[in-house]
């Protein structure tokens, strides 16, 4: 038993039934059945010279297997492909075979582009990275095929992750960036040389991990972009405004306070984006390091945090110069800071959650009525 086109070549039959036997293949494999061809041998104890027979065979039939497609597959692979990832099918079965379960599952843009595992080596021979982007799927593949495909899309400075439930599977899910194994039907091997198990064996739950795993990275970007841009004039003011000559801008009350805004702001209010997409990522050049901010981000935090810092001087110096107290002018300066705040966080989170719309909201009302209330002040 086996690939039909291996087995065949084992058998003796007619020319006329090879013929029928491979049209009767070609039909299950684009209906997206696994088929594995069965064939037989008698031999008598004199006829047996010993090892295992290679010719001579004749064809019994045929076996059919289906795998439906779990719910929420396409779905997911076509969020996966939204967001920038690129899925590959690699497979040991006829191409016919894994063509009709790519296209049952929205594998490409269009018809799934199908390459065999050989086209793939002689691909890879000639180009670095084989064209890995013009393809979907790669059929009668083989471990070793497997594995230099994992390795050209790490040379072409791709993160790659390699999901398998056999001993086949292995080599490519050592080598992977990130190996997941099926934990209900996987091999032993396999989830030991996998870095990550995977429970219920769904596409889907892949998806959703790598969609938390960007929703938790864009969460600490914005969290770590609020905190920049507030305590930037905060600490600016405090050191400059004392070196200009004027009187002390923050007492420690001033800076417990501020700090009651800052830090239950920057925890709680980006941790609730939307949930259930999965995010799309910008695009990294292989050649360049992987950087928690962008220049143009690094200019714009700090370009803002310094405007901030410059209308909290300008408030504190407008108070003084017309004749009001230092306790009137501290107050004009942590209220504008105050709002600055509340404006970041509207513009960080766009108001997407509960939370940012309630801690905005807190920050203007609380600093207004701390102002406000003699008692309070």
């Amino acid at each position: 038993k086996g690939a039909p086109e291996t087995i065949v070549a084992l058998c003796a039959e007619g020319s006329a039934d090879l013929l029928h036997w491979r049209a009767q293949v070609e039909v299950l494999a684009r209906s997206g059945h696994k088929v594995i061809a069965v064939a037989r041998r008698e031999l008598t104890e004199s006829e047996w010279a010993g090892g295992e027979p290679d010719r001579g065979f004749r064809l019994a039939g045929l076996v059919a297997l289906e795998d439906p497609v779990r719910a929420g597959v396409p779905e997911a692979i076509a969020e996966c492909r939204a967001a920038g990832i690129h899925v590959l099918m690699v497979t040991g079965d006829h191409p016919a075979t894994a063509a009709a379960i790519a296209a049952e599952v929205g594998l490409g843009a269009g018809p799934p582009r199908v390459i065999l595992g050989a086209e793939l080596h002689e691909r890879l021979e000639s180009v670095a990275d084989g064209g890995l982007r013009d393809i979907d799927v790669v059929a009668r593949a083989v471990p070793g095929e497997k594995l230099a495909l994992v390795r050209a899309l790490q040379s072409a400075g791709e993160t790659v992750a390699v999901t398998g439930d056999g001993v086949n599977d292995v080599p490519a899910l050592q080598a992977a960036d990130i190996g997941i194994a099926m934990g209900e039907r996987g091999t032993r091997s396999a989830r030991e040389a996998a870095a990550i198990v995977l429970l219920d064996d769904n596409f889907r739950s892949i998806a959703g991990a790598i969609a938390e795993g960007r929703q938790l990275f864009a969460n600490l970007r914005l969290a770590f972009h609020y905190l920049l841009v507030v305590h930037i004039p905060l600490v600016v003011t405090a050191a400059l405004i004392p070196l200009l000559g004027y009187p002390l801008l923050y007492l420690p009350v001033h800076v417990v306070w501020l700090e009651l805004i800052i830090h239950p702001t920057a925890l709680l209010v980006f941790q609730q984006l939307p949930e259930g997409r999965l995010r799309p990522r910008r695009p990294i050049a292989a050649s360049r390091p992987v950087r928690f901010f962008s220049r143009g981000e690094w200019l714009l935090v700090l370009t803002t945090g310094l405007l901030i810092g410059i209308v909290v001087v300008a408030s504190y110096d407008r108070s003084l110069e017309v004749g009001h107290s230092v306790e009137h002018a501290r107050a004009m300066a942590l209220v504008a800071l105050t709002l600055a705040s509340a404006a970041v966080t509207a513009v960080l989170s766009r108001l997407a959650s509960w939370t940012a719309r309630v801690m905005t909201l807190a920050t203007v009302l609380v600093s207004v009525l701390l102002v406000q209330q003699p008692r309070l002040a």
